[in-house]
């Protein structure tokens, strides 16, 4: 298998430090809101590379963090008048329900930054007495970038660049403008551990740094994230570790491109900031996953109404592909079972070798709706057991690589909501406008909308 190594701006061969096994780390959300349209993307990707490394035969040890301890939970857990724990239980609660709707498995390890406190010290401590980092008299810790001479061949940027774009912040006191904080001086009111240089917290960078060293070593095969992640969180983590044991941090680098929404960049200024939850709402969230595999994982992909649309259509089609599998009749074998074996063959063939060249899943879909065009023709007759057998195997493993058809397909609307509407359809016919106009406000209490049209009256989602 290729893929894409950032560190070396190539695709390379996915070879392990440790044959058959494959160690990855993939930076996981902070908890202090649900997760957006952005954050799915890496976490549909990549729990896509797991399943195929894991379907060629890999033991796969699959590590992603929670975030649990930040500004932005300190803020949430102060507007709402809890503490930061209880921020980050409820949403990474949350977080799997949604993660659950989009068919990501478990991760092997869901370590959280406050679970690894004793780490993030001790490897800050290393730092200190190694001079790559010093502390302040308020308590905070830096990293002092010009220790380390790698800086910059993540992002492939040179130290003297990064200087002259740093900005000062006149709330830090650091003896470079290019220095990061691996801790933060306790502040009132927010959560804090005691230390050698005083009370305080950890910084972003240093979690990851730790948790990822802790649970796989200081050497781990596959280190992955968004694009937005290479600088500064990525490129800090590999100064952070690496000047600190001395050893390489990860082999492999992986990063998605970005999600646009109807062309133009997500944001919550242009107010086109689509959180999972709310997509969930209008969107089974399989096709949602189908969408969002449907390109090349490292360019971009615009998330627009019509495109989700094609992306249900076309889980409608695997579905039903799957269900006239399960259910064909079965008859004699004959030279047309071992010639439509040999067919499936090759579109597995061909997905593979699509996957293989750096998680092409826009390729590897077109070949499995390939195999669904051709289960389609072929169980329109009866067919032998062994041919029939051969194709649910086939079909099953292909979609389960890609986390599709994972779920049972649960009809659109309940069936409580259909016979009102089918109630208010012969009282609009009754020309009785009173009761149609309940059933209207009955539905809309369900969360319902009737849409009225010449094909007749239809439900939606509100």
């Amino acid at each position: 298998m290729q893929i894409y190594n950032t560190m070396t701006r190539k695709k390379e061969e996915l070879v392990p430090l440790v044959p058959g096994e494959i160690k990855m780390y993939v930076c996981g959300p902070t908890v202090y809101n649900f997760f957006h349209i952005g954050n799915a993307r890496p976490f549909v990707v990549f729990d896509t590379f797991r399943r195929y490394l894991e379907y060629q035969g890999y033991k796969v040890t699959f590590v992603q963090n929670f975030t649990d301890i930040d500004d932005k939970l300190i803020r949430k857990a102060n507007e709402e008048g809890c503490t930061v724990q209880e921020v980050a239980d409820r949403y990474i609660k949350e977080y799997y329900t949604d993660a659950d709707a989009l068919s990501v498995e478990r991760a092997s390890v869901n370590p959280r930054a406050t679970e690894h406190v004793q780490e993030i010290i001790d490897l800050v401590k290393t730092l200190i007495d190694k001079g790559h980092a010093y502390p302040t008299d308020n308590g905070d810790v830096y990293f002092a970038v010009r220790t380390f001479p790698g800086y910059g061949k993540l992002s492939g940027q040179s130290v003297d660049d990064l200087e002259s774009g740093a900005r000062i912040d006149t709330t830090e006191i650091k003896r470079d403008p290019l220095d990061f904080a691996l801790w933060k001086g306790a502040k009132p009111g927010e959560p804090s551990w005691p230390t050698p240089w005083g009370e305080g917290r950890p910084g972003w960078h240093i979690e990851c740094s730790a948790m990822s060293m802790s649970i796989l070593g200081p050497t781990f095969d596959i280190h992955a994230g968004g694009q937005d992640l290479i600088f500064p969180h990525h490129e800090n983590e590999i100064a952070q570790s690496e000047a600190a044991t001395g050893k390489p941090f990860a082999k492999y680098w992986m990063h998605n491109g970005y999600i646009n929404i109807d062309n133009q960049k997500m944001s919550k200024s242009l107010g086109n900031f689509k959180l999972v939850r709310d997509i969930s709402k209008e969107y089974d969230l399989e096709a949602v996953r189908l969408f969002l595999l449907s390109a090349q994982y490292r360019n971009p992909v615009n998330f627009a109404p019509d495109l989700v649309e094609q992306a249900q259509n076309a889980l409608i089609r695997l579905r039903t592909a799957k269900e006239r599998l399960d259910e064909a009749p079965i008859g004699q074998s004959t030279d047309e079972d071992a010639a439509f074996i040999k067919q499936v063959d090759g579109f597995c063939d061909a997905f593979c070798a699509a996957m293989d060249d750096d998680l092409n899943t826009a390729d590897a879909l077109g070949a499995l709706f390939e195999l669904t065009r051709a289960i389609n023709t072929f169980v329109t007759e009866p067919h032998g057991e062994e041919a029939l057998s051969h194709a649910r195997k086939i079909y099953s493993d292909l979609c389960g690589v890609l986390g599709l058809l994972q779920h049972k397909a649960e009809a659109e609307f309940p069936a409580e909501a259909v016979t009102l509407l089918e109630a208010r359809t012969a009282a609009r016919a009754a020309k009785d406008w009173g009761k149609a106009d309940e059933i209207r406000e009955q539905l809309k209490a369900m969360g319902f909308a009737v849409e009225d049209s010449k094909e007749g009256a239809k439900l939606k989602k509100l």
